[in-house]
């Protein structure tokens, strides 16, 4: 990884639940020493990605992302075509709902929803999906660009028990996804969350990123990921078409197939 490349990935520590950062916490969660995390920082400072809070002394995000998230999305709006689909899938599944993004061989945070339904539920904390563990990142590996596999395992780091840390069990995780449609995270991130996602696509015909329910472990049932997939369809169609996008012929065949004869009716709808 180039130099600049572990400089902007400080940036990716930073979210809502963790909006300002020590020097020493940073180093702590990039695993590098002071002095390289600190030169990085300066460099971050230096553009107005990062400010110091002259109070705390710790570090947030500047200014000039600001500007540069408002001209992304005025020229590849991405975030509008998200939210109302969003909170029609917590509503309708009671669950925690989101949307990633692929850019280059990340998965990055675009949007979440929680559900009122439950005083416990899934809180998104992060801004930087792990491609081997998470429901998104799997998504993006299965259905991404095939480079994506081999990016996976460069970092096959071992959250929890049921993370896939080898190179046969991350593509056998892979190849169960291709076969369903949805990506899935058996609390392979975290112990105590379940999983779903669904490709979405935009105007150019590419995979584009993917929309995620993230359950409660103690209350994920067959019923309920039968429900969850069935509204994770619906909403890659709505998000998609938004984006400009059509869901190909291939994987709404491979999604038709996943469904109990049961609900073969009320999918077709």
């Amino acid at each position: 990884m180039s130099s600049a490349a572990k400089t902007l990935e400080l940036l990716g520590y930073f979210s809502t639940m963790r909006p300002e950062i020590g020097l020493s916490q940073l180093c702590k969660l990039a695993h590098r020493d002071k002095a390289t995390t600190y030169r990085h920082l300066q460099a971050l400072e230096d553009a107005g990605f990062v400010e110091q809070n002259l109070l705390s002394k710790q570090y947030r995000l500047g200014p000039a992302l600001l500007q540069l998230a408002q001209v992304r999305e005025a020229t590849v709006p991405r975030k509008a075509g998200v939210e109302a689909p969003l909170i029609d899938l917590a509503n309708a599944t009671g669950e925690t709902s989101h949307v990633t993004v692929l850019s280059g061989a990340s998965v990055f945070e675009l949007a979440s929803c929680e559900s009122p339904k439950h005083g416990t539920r899934v809180i998104i904390d992060i801004t930087t999906f792990p491609l081997h563990a998470t429901a998104s990142g799997l998504c993006a590996v299965a259905f991404g660009p095939p480079e994506l596999l081999e990016a996976a395992t460069t970092d096959l780091q071992p959250f929890t028990s049921t993370t896939p840390i080898t190179t046969e069990t991350l593509r056998a995780t892979v190849d169960a996804i291709r076969a369903t449609g949805f990506g899935r995270a058996d609390r392979s991130f975290e112990a105590e969350v379940q999983g779903l996602s669904a490709p979405l696509y935009d105007h150019t015909g590419h995979y584009a990123g993917a929309v995620s329910v993230a359950s409660v472990a103690a209350r994920f049932t067959p019923e309920l990921a039968q429900i969850i997939q069935h509204h994770l369809v619906i909403a890659s169609r709505q998000i998609t078409h938004n984006w400009g996008g059509i869901v190909p012929t291939e994987i709404e065949a491979i999604w038709a197939k996943s469904f109990t004869p049961s609900h073969a009716l009320e999918f077709a709808s």
